[in-house]
Formats: C-alpha cells, sequence, structure tokens
C-alpha cells in the first residue's frame, strides 16, 4: 500500500502550534489535509486554554483570500486562533514599500516658515529649516545646516529612528508619537552637530552630541 504523502507538519510547542505547509502541492490539497489534521489531533475539549497558531508556507505567495480561507479552517475549531502566517514570497507593492522605506531621498533646498517637506524613507536635507517649516520622514532625518522649525521622524510609528542636524535648534522634534518642546538654549552648550532620539529608559527625546549615533545601529 502506497503511504499518501504528508503536505503538513504539525508541531506543538511551548508558545502554541505550528503549522510547516508544503509549498510545491497544490493548494486545494493544503486545504484537504489541513481539515484532516486538525479533525484528529485537536481535542474539543472545554477545559483547553487558546492555542495560538502559527503557519509557515516557505516559498509560496497566498492572496488575501487564500489567508483567509486557511484561518477560517482553523477558525472552525475551538480554542485555536492564528497568530501570524509566514512566508518567503511578498507582492511586487510589499517589495516596492519596503524599497521606499529603505531608501535615502537627497534634496538640497531651504524651507520656509509655512513650506512642509515630507518622504518616504531616511531624509538628507542640505539646508536649512527656518522657523515655521516642517520637515517629515518615515525614517530617520539628516539635516546638514540649521533645524529651527519641526522635524518629525518616523512617522509612522517607529520610535528608533533619529533626527540629525548640524545646528539644533528646532521649535518642536517629533520622533514616532512623542513630542519634545525646545529646551532652553541660553543654558545648553553650543555644539556643532547634534542629534535626538528618544531614550529608552525615560521613553523621552532626548538631545545628545553626535558622537552618540555610533552606539545605536541606525535602520
Amino acid at each position: 500500500m502506497i503511504k499518501k504523502q504528508q503536505y503538513i507538519i504539525m508541531k506543538g510547542t511551548k508558545d502554541g502550534l505550528t503549522l510547516n505547509l508544503d509549498d510545491q502541492c497544490r493548494f486545494d490539497e493544503l486545504l484537504q489535509e489541513l481539515e484532516e489534521k486538525l479533525a484528529v489531533t485537536v481535542p474539543e475539549d472545554e477545559e483547553y486554554s487558546l492555542v495560538t497558531v502559527n503557519i509557515h508556507v516557505g516559498n509560496r505567495y497566498l492572496t488575501n483570500e487564500e489567508q483567509e480561507t486557511l484561518k477560517n479552517i482553523i477558525r472552525k475549531k475551538n480554542k485555536l486562533v492564528v497568530q501570524e502566517i509566514y512566508s518567503n514570497v511578498i507582492s511586487k507593492q510589499e517589495a516596492e514599500e519596503l524599497l521606499k522605506a529603505k531608501q535615502i531621498v537627497s534634496v538640497t533646498k531651504m524651507i520656509r516658515s509655512g513650506q512642509v517637506l515630507e518622504v518616504e524613507g531616511d531624509l538628507l536635507l542640505v539646508g536649512d529649516v527656518n522657523p515655521g517649516g516642517i520637515v517629515q520622514a518615515t525614517g530617520n532625518i539628516y539635516i546638514i545646516g540649521a533645524l529651527r522649525g519641526i522635524a518629525h521622524a518616523g512617522m509612522t510609528g517607529k520610535r528608533d529612528k533619529k533626527i540629525v542636524a548640524g545646528q539644533m535648534r528646532p521649535t518642536q522634534l517629533r520622533i514616532a508619537d512623542l513630542v519634545s518642546r525646545a529646551p532652553d538654549y541660553s543654558t545648553i552648550e553650543m555644539r556643532e552637530s547634534e542629534c535626538a532620539f528618544i531614550d529608552e529608559e525615560t521613553g523621552q527625546i532626548v538631545i545628545d552630541r553626535i558622537q552618540t549615533l555610533q552606539n545605536f545601529s541606525i535602520n
């Protein structure tokens, strides 16, 4: 008797259930085997607490509809909750978004009062930001010049982003969802270049010497 090939490997871990799905077979074959495996391996005991399920699909690209189909089959079993679906393949749109997030946009101009400069990725501005001017980036902000206006790094919520300026005299600094008002510069030593970042211990935006950047990995 020929043994049926298995397309799904199911493993229980301390963090829940892991499903490794074959990426060469047809999708309908995966669905059929998933139904069968869940029917015999997952008990319907009410005493069981919720179990998280992580699905690894390898080099298979799943559409949103196919992902929902997988999730719905698993949801039909009491106590199972899909936590994440992992794939080695991404869509063209996702790839383009990643490239945008990694790119450095170089701009040479002065940002005057009332002007707003917004970019995806890191911003390298060669010029000044005057009071009333705003620069915004989803990534880090590097200003070869004076920052006297508003700078907002990590616009999409990434708190590991930094703001660097040749002359740091902002009216306001923003990193992710945090906002820092301008300090009293009359009591602060004048330095040529400085950086602003979120201090992990205090959870606040701080300004320090540019040499501090060597303590971070700039993403």
